[in-house]
C-alpha cells in the first residue's frame, strides 16, 4: 500500500521535527490504532515521545493528513 502525504502533513512533520521514518514506522507498526469518524490514528512510541499519525485509507493508498506528538 502506497503512503502519500498532504502538504499540511509535510509542513507539520518539518515544524514538529519528526523524522519521516518515524511516521512510516507508526503507520506500518503502530502500538495502537484508533478508527474514528472514518479516519485512522496510528500511535507509536518513538523514543522521544509518542507520535500520532492521522490518515485516510483507500483501497490502494494511505493518505497522511497530520502528524503530532502526544
Amino acid at each position: 500500500m502506497k503512503i502519500v502525504f498532504t502538504e499540511h502533513a509535510l509542513y507539520r512533520i518539518k515544524k514538529r521535527s519528526v523524522m519521516m521514518q518515524e511516521v512510516v514506522d507508526a503507520i506500518k507498526q503502530p502500538h495502537l490504532t484508533i478508527k474514528k469518524h472514518g479516519l485512522y490514528y496510528f500511535q507509536r512510541e518513538a523514543g522521544r515521545g509518542v507520535i500520532e499519525v492521522c490518515c485516510e485509507k483507500t483501497e490502494s493508498n494511505i493518505k497522511v493528513i497530520s502528524v503530532y506528538w502526544m
